[in-house]
This record gives C-alpha cells, sequence and structure tokens, in this order.
C-alpha cells in the first residue's frame, strides 16, 4: 500500500473529513479535505485509482451536499438499498459525439455484474456463470473505454447524465474508436431481443430491478433474460 494511500485512509477518519470530484473536467482527480468547506485547503488529491481503493476500504458514502465520507460502523450494519450493493454515487467527466465534456451521473464502486455474480440461488449455485460474467464485464470496460470519446453512434451512447458541459473539446482517439466499434459489434450480435437488458446493465449500470422495471419485465424475469443476453455475449467473444 503506498503511503499516499494509507495517509488517504488515516485522513479520512478523522470528523469531517470528505472526498469531491475536483471540479469539471478534473478528469478523475478528487480533493481530500479535513473541513464541510469547499474552499478550505485540500489536505490531499488523488487519483481514480486512489479513489477506487477507498471505496474499496474504508468504503465510501454519498456526502449531503456532494462527494464522499468514510463508510462507519453503523452504515456496515444498516442493509444496503435493494439491488444496489456495490453501489457508491458519484458523478465522471463523459465526452459527448459533439466533442463537450459533461458531468455524468456514475456508480463508483462494484459493478451491475460483478454483484450479481457474487449472488447465489436457493441450492447455492451463483446467478452467473463465470463465462457469462467475463462477457458481461469485458462489454462494460469496452463501453468505458468508448465514451472516453465520441462515440460512432448514439444507439448505446444516449446515457442520461446531469450537470452543464463545457466549452472544451477533445479529438476522438483510435482506441476510443476502435471500442465503441466493438460495443456496437457486440451489441448488434446479440440481436434486438437481448440488446436492451445489455445496455441497461453493462452500459448504463443500472441494477437488474431498475433494468426489469424500464423494460416492462416481471420480477425474475430479467434474470432469464440477462443470462441469455450474457451467453450470446460469450459466444460473440468466443468466451468459454
Amino acid at each position: 500500500m503506498s503511503r499516499l494511500l494509507e495517509r488517504a485512509r488515516g485522513l479520512m477518519t478523522r470528523p469531517g473529513a470528505w472526498l469531491g470530484a475536483d471540479g469539471p473536467g478534473s478528469g478523475g482527480v478528487y480533493a481530500l479535505r479535513l473541513s464541510a468547506d469547499r474552499r478550505s485547503r485540500i489536505s490531499l488529491t488523488l487519483t481514480e485509482v486512489e479513489f477506487r481503493a477507498l471505496v474499496d476500504q474504508p468504503g465510501l458514502r454519498a456526502r449531503p451536499g456532494g462527494g464522499w465520507t468514510a463508510r462507519t460502523t453503523a452504515d456496515e450494519a444498516a442493509p444496503p438499498p435493494p439491488g444496489r450493493p456495490g453501489f457508491v454515487a458519484g458523478e465522471r467527466d463523459l465526452i459527448q459525439a459533439d466533442g463537450r465534456i459533461v458531468r455524468h451521473r456514475a456508480n463508483l464502486g462494484e459493478s451491475p455484474i460483478a454483484w450479481l455474480a457474487r449472488r447465489k440461488d436457493a441450492s447455492g449455485r451463483p446467478w452467473l456463470t463465470p463465462t457469462e460474467a467475463a462477457a458481461g464485464e469485458r462489454l462494460r470496460r469496452e463501453a468505458e473505454q468508448a465514451m472516453k470519446g465520441p462515440s460512432l453512434t448514439m444507439r448505446w451512447d444516449a446515457l442520461p447524465h446531469s450537470g452543464s458541459g463545457t466549452s472544451a473539446r477533445m479529438e476522438p482517439t483510435d482506441r476510443a474508436l476502435s471500442a465503441a466499434r466493438r460495443v456496437e459489434g457486440a451489441l448488434t450480435a446479440v440481436g434486438p431481443r437481448l440488446r436492451p437488458i445489455l445496455t441497461r446493465i453493462c452500459i448504463h449500470g443500472d441494477s437488474l430491478n431498475l433494468a426489469e422495471t424500464g423494460l416492462g419485465l416481471r420480477r425474475r424475469q430479467g434474470k432469464t433474460v440477462l443470462k441469455q443476453a450474457l451467453q450470446a455475449l460469450a459466444d460473440h467473444y468466443g468466451i468459454g
């Protein structure tokens, strides 16, 4: 563990300590302050990697007014919201098709696929097979890479966002454009019936319950449809 991360974990235990994205267009930079006043001195500046390490330990919870504070023993005793374990509400800067940088709501904690893969049914069997989970996580990573630059299509990239954009512009990278082609190819390969649930869960980051509601599926029907979609996706990727 780096000294910076060790120090950050120690500071986060202090009363009033909190983390916040260091301004619009910060590019994954987080400021740790020891006072509720946003104008107070920044004690530490952390990268996205270090922020995610804090999500794992000590764990973070949303802070009224924005940002995150360390989870407490009382937080751990309280049950998580239904269907949203591992959810850490936050925001990321994404580049839209016209080149504007817009802040978008995002889950900075565990992905929905990773959470579902840890779930077990009444017989003790995992909800998702390793092959299904690997396919879903690959699609999620490809989509994250694609959204670092203007997408080739708005069909899957039109995610809801909040905040106002800036006038800053960035040229699409070859890596982002290639990822966008791979995402669109994968979604096309699974077909129009299975595409929507992959879009909701793997790209939008919706929970299974939220995806079922949004797609008009019956309770528990979403699990069956998702498994079918992930199996088709694994076939497309040649996994398993």
